[in-house]
């Protein structure tokens, strides 16, 4: 656990710089708007150790594949975020002296992230020879023009006289930390000083993946005004020149307004014409302006989505954070697109889609944006489809397989026993199109595309299974389950149970699906029998002496022992241990069959709930990010309220806290929804399914309160727990709600509001 940063509700903070943290700090100071997003990096540039991270949705390239004894079944190419050209570099010269913050002298260091509006501040007072300098950088990515960057420099002069030269340009000579061959992704295509524009193209690929083309346009004010400094160009680079001299008491203030377009939505020979007509827009505003109308959009996305905590400023910090960076990496805005475990703050994963979004951004969006922008998330998986029919193939097997690691649909992972194992994937996708109908009561989904996504998903389920003649049950071999710390195991507990649970959501929604797709699907008889069958016979295998689902064949065998007896200069075992030894161990990655009790939650009695729990909590060592708001919902649920708000802080601050000591190549951003889940489904109780909605909610012993809203079947509904917990209807029809197992009736505005004992 490592804290760099100062503890503020709204405020990422530091007055600190040291070089020591700096991948960590630009990890945690990331910003983006959706469309495109970077890394905390440096304006005017740094000479020391730091991970350059420009990132533009949607753009990727498809890194062949390198391993050293091929299988069939092996996708061809591991698909990569590409780093995209820099565009926020402004190079500032002081009397001749490069201001660089690992060698330059200065003082009154101070960097901010405000999470209002995503805008990144950092300010500090340069001395060099003859003069100091105060200079202030302000950077934001419009959420009104997506494709517009606006990055702000003030230098002020302390005392002394300063000649002060700037180097605003675009770097499209980048290059990617992680990858498996040649690190240049990017061609350099044209580059215009007079427009002050460069383009780019993806190199060549043998995959019949497109290449992409991006064109990066930048524009200058110096004082309020239009500037056009000398320029000057270099393969993939631009460099515009501006020089001043100023006395002590004077300044000069630079603005860079930057435009990207790419060939995902713009042709490579409209691109320039499109950027200039953008930058016309962009133009027609100050920065102030502009930061006006887009923190105007950011405050309607926060009036629907902040928790607000009292008493504890650490928590109300973290929150608010997951929820800023992950708002920042996706708002539904283009359908095309998806959250990777990393967004826009690093290279890590690839830059593409896991299973992480439907397991846990899909419960969490689903209650603070608009259903569209849920319904988008659904719509990408089902567009698709072919590709995860397409990967069923490769293995020989029937129906869809959705792919552990996507830009595209195809499969692009290279780690067999991630890509070829973790089938429990393709039941988060089932799930998710389970929870969006449960909570938004729109079925149209469901009974029409999601259908086909349904029967595809369990047509693979009745492929994959095999059926022991010995034990006269359905079972499956050789999977990875949520543990990754366990690899090609047998009979996983929750793959197993939620393939039969697919298997049966498919069998209800068939008669209620619409006619035309019905037919299209036909789903004989035999078929639906035989499916009836797996679920019925269907092996999940169970411990009656401990009363306990046992996570996979052969678990109870190992030595069993808490994770409190892992030395702590061991921890986390996957940067200490061999794989070997992880494998061998009893230690848990992250909820496994706690992750089936999570989904399936109105299945099972608080005993068998509580005999899982205290089973397996304690082997847990939460070395994934996405494991402890599981934990702590399981745990709030169970009254164990010091155990969920401890696995609360863990999973609200896992980067501002550097828990798991990686994030300095990146934050966790599908995990971030973690903080929001352990309030919400944690201590508010919060769930939903046929029966409606109904909270068990309690209060933290160190807080004094918290309060968020839902978006719940076309109602904003306002929930305050403190000693008491109070339910407004803000707007939509009346709604029957049950709180600690009593029905309250809720009509809209306040003077209906209810308040309820707990």
């Amino acid at each position: 656990m490592k804290r760099i940063f100062e503890i503020d509700p709204w405020l990422i903070q530091t007055h600190r710089f040291d070089q020591a943290d700096k991948r960590l700090q630009e990890s945690i100071t990331a910003i983006g708007n959706g469309y495109m997003g970077m890394r905390g990096n440096f304006e005017e540039g740094y000479s020391g150790d730091y991970l350059q991270g420009t990132y533009i949705a949607g753009t990727w390239y498809p890194d062949k594949t390198r391993v050293g004894w091929w299988k069939n079944g092996y996708p061809e190419y591991f698909g990569k975020v590409i780093n995209a050209p820099s565009f926020i570099d402004i190079g500032i010269q002081i009397n001749g002296e490069t201001i660089d913050l690992a060698k330059t002298k200065t003082r009154d260091f101070d960097l901010a992230l405000d999470m209002h509006q995503g805008l990144l501040t950092r300010s500090f007072i340069a001395e060099v020879e003859g003069a100091e300098v105060r200079l202030t950088f302000r950077r934001f990515l419009s959420a009104v023009i997506k494709e517009a960057a606006f990055i702000d420099v003030a230098a002020e002069v302390i005392s002394g006289r300063a000649k002060i030269k700037f180097d605003a340009g675009i770097n499209g000579n980048v290059v990617n930390e992680d990858s498996n061959y040649d690190e240049h992704f990017w061609v350099p295509d044209q580059e215009d000083a007079d427009k002050g524009f460069i383009q780019m193209t993806t190199k060549p690929n043998p995959f019949k993946v497109p290449q992409f083309t991006i064109t990066v346009m930048q524009a200058l004010r110096l004082d309020g005004e239009p500037a056009v400094g000398t320029r000057t160009t270099a393969p993939g680079q631009l460099h515009e020149q501006l020089e001043m001299l100023c006395d002590a008491g004077e300044g000069v203030h630079l603005e860079k307004d930057v435009v990207v377009v790419t060939s995902r939505d713009v042709k490579p020979d409209e691109q320039a014409s499109r950027a200039t007509a953008l930058m016309q827009a962009a133009q027609a505003n100050t920065f102030a302006q502009s930061l006006d109308a887009h923190t105007a959009v950011w405050a309607k996305r926060w009036a629907q989505s902040d928790v607000a905590i009292n008493g504890d400023d650490a928590a109300q910090q973290g929150i608010r954070f997951n929820i800023a960076q992950m708002f920042m990496t996706y708002y539904g805005e283009d359908k095309r697109l998806n959250m990777g475990p990393k967004g826009f703050t690093g290279e890590k994963y690839g830059g593409a889609t896991y299973w992480d979004t439907e397991a846990y951004v899909v419960p969490m969006y689903l209650a603070v944006t608009p259903p569209s922008v849920t319904k988008g998330l659904l719509e990408y998986r089902h567009d698709q489809l072919p590709g995860a029919y397409h990967n069923s193939q490769q293995q020989n097997l029937a129906g869809a397989l959705f792919p552990m690691v996507t830009f595209n649909g195809i499969e692009c992972h290279n780690e067999w026993e991630i890509t070829f194992e973790e089938l429990h994937r393709n039941a988060a996708i089932a799930f998710a199109v389970y929870q969006y109908t449960a909570y938004t009561g729109d079925e149209s989904y469901v009974n029409g595309p999601g259908l086909e996504v349904l029967v595809g998903i369990a047509r693979f389920w009745a492929d994959r299974v095999h059926f022991s003649q010995r034990k006269q049950q359905y079972m499956i071999h050789g999977v990875t389950g949520p543990n990754e710390y366990e690899n090609n195991v047998n009979n996983n507990w929750y793959t197993n149970t939620m393939a039969s649970w697919c298997l049966e959501y498919a069998l209800a929604r068939l008669p209620k699906g619409d006619q035309d797709v019905v037919a299209k699907l036909a789903v004989s008889p035999e078929e639906a029998d035989h499916w009836q069958d797996i679920i019925d016979r269907m092996y999940k295998p169970v411990d009656h002496e401990l009363g306990i689902f046992v996570q996979h064949d052969t678990f109870l065998d190992k030595d069993i022992r808490p994770a409190s007896s892992i030395p702590a200069d061991q921890r986390p075992i996957n940067q200490h241990w061999s794989w070997d030894r992880i494998l061998r161990s009893p230690f848990i990655k992250q909820a496994d069959v706690l992750q089936g009790i999570y989904f399936l939650n109105d299945r099972f009695s608080k005993e068998q709930k509580e005999a899982n729990f205290d089973f397996y909590e304690p082997l847990t060592v939460h070395e994934s990010s996405l494991s402890a708001s599981i934990h702590a919902i399981l745990a709030a649920e169970l009254g164990k309220e010091e155990k969920a708000v401890e696995l609360y802080a863990r999973t609200a601050r896992l980067d501002l806290d550097n828990y798991n000591n990686d994030t300095d190549d990146g934050l966790h951003i599908t995990s971030m929804s973690g903080g929001w889940l352990a309030i919400v489904q944690g201590f508010a109780g919060m769930r939903y399914d046929e029966h409606g909605l109904r909270f068990k909610p309690f209060l933290p012993t160190n807080w004094s309160g918290y309060s968020f809203k839902l978006n719940y079947q076309g109602r904003i509904i306002a929930v305050t727990v403190g000693d008491t917990a109070e339910f407004e209807l803000i707007a939509g029809p009346a709604i029957d709600v049950t709180v600690s197992g009593k029905m309250i009736h809720l009509e809209e505005g306040a003077a209906h509001a209810q308040r309820i004992n707990i």
